[in-house]
């Protein structure tokens, strides 16, 4: 069986991160085959968590398009700029050029201009994906990084989970993803194909919010979520709260983990809470969620029938027309 489970939070700086990577290493230790994939291409961070200090292969991904001027062919008229609704398109040293950086690849431009001396430069490099075969845990990770401006993050992070399924050679593997923060693209494509949502969400009005937000998004994909609630010990009743939430809407409560100031400091030492601290009470919950998460997957048939959302949620609301409220 190959699972995919997906470490999410609808806010950043829960804990994310620190999480997925010791849920890694647990299940690494109780031997299941892991790859964990870092799916937060414009801010990835699993390496670090993870000691990868050099990456055994990096591959550039190229696709898309972006607009290029030819000087000799210019006229100058401007109706370049004028239609592009990037703004991308600047006069610079009496010429207009193309922003590499901010230019989606629509091509409005080239359509409007009267003389054609704009063209697409096709296959642009959209990022890189690193992949350390075996880090000091064990088991892979791959990581992918999108240079400052670029788009589709998406894509990037979905070839970055194409070399991990290119790893599983055994039938038993589970796959960790690290996704970004938020609910877009990078986290719509963390979620594609995931078979498990872990929503880390902590008690503060903002992060409760977004952990409605990312619940939705995964009831619309019909996957199953589990909640950890990262220190909460810092507003016990709107933990409660959060955990009467999680009880009405049929999410499974993985464990609690309480503050703890160490992880900070286990973070600029490279390693995971658990290995640092390994008798404080955060790394004792740590090690609670990663033995309850192991009974999850083992007993996964029985599980996923209870815990499976009831059918998806729409996320684009109905829009009625007058005509027809009447």
């Amino acid at each position: 069986m190959v699972l995919e489970i997906a470490i999410v939070s609808g806010k950043g700086g829960v804990g994310k991160s620190t999480l997925a990577a010791s849920i890694a290493i647990i299940l690494a230790q109780k031997g299941m085959n892991i790859i964990a994939v870092d799916a937060d291409a414009e801010a990835p961070n699993l390496h670090l968590v993870l000691g990868i200090e050099r990456w055994d292969r990096e591959e550039s991904i190229f696709e898309g398009r972006i607009a290029t001027i030819d000087p000799n062919k210019c006229i100058k008229c401007g109706r370049c700029r004028d239609v592009c609704r990037f703004n991308a398109i600047e006069y610079v040293d009496n010429q207009y050029v193309v922003n590499r950086w901010i230019c989606e690849g629509c091509m409005a431009c080239a359509f409007v201009c009267p003389t054609k001396a704009i063209k697409p430069i096709y296959r642009v490099k959209t990022g890189t994906v690193r992949i350390a075969y075996r880090t000091i845990y064990g088991f892979p990770l791959i990581s992918s990084s999108i240079p400052p401006g670029r788009p589709n993050s998406g894509k990037l992070v979905l070839e970055a989970k194409n070399r991990a399924r290119e790893l599983v050679k055994e039938k038993d593997h589970i796959i960790i993803v690290d996704a970004a923060a938020g609910i877009g693209c990078q986290v719509i494509s963390s979620l594609s194909g995931a078979d498990l949502a872990i929503i880390v969400t902590e008690p503060t009005p903002a992060s409760f919010s977004d952990f409605k937000r990312i619940h939705r998004l995964t009831k619309h994909f019909g996957i199953p979520a589990a909640l950890v609630l990262n220190k909460y010990d810092l507003n016990i009743e709107l933990s409660k709260e959060i955990e009467k939430y999680a009880i009405q809407n049929k999410i499974y409560i993985l464990g609690r983990i309480p503050y703890d100031d160490l992880v900070p400091r286990s973070l600029t030492m490279m390693k995971p809470l658990i290995l640092c601290y390994p008798n404080t009470k955060a790394t004792k919950a740590i090690l609670d969620i990663g033995q309850k998460l192991y009974e999850v997957i083992v007993n996964w048939s029985k599980w996923v029938e209870e815990y499976r959302p009831l059918r998806p949620e729409p996320l684009i609301p109905i829009i009625i027309k007058p005509e027809e409220s009447t």
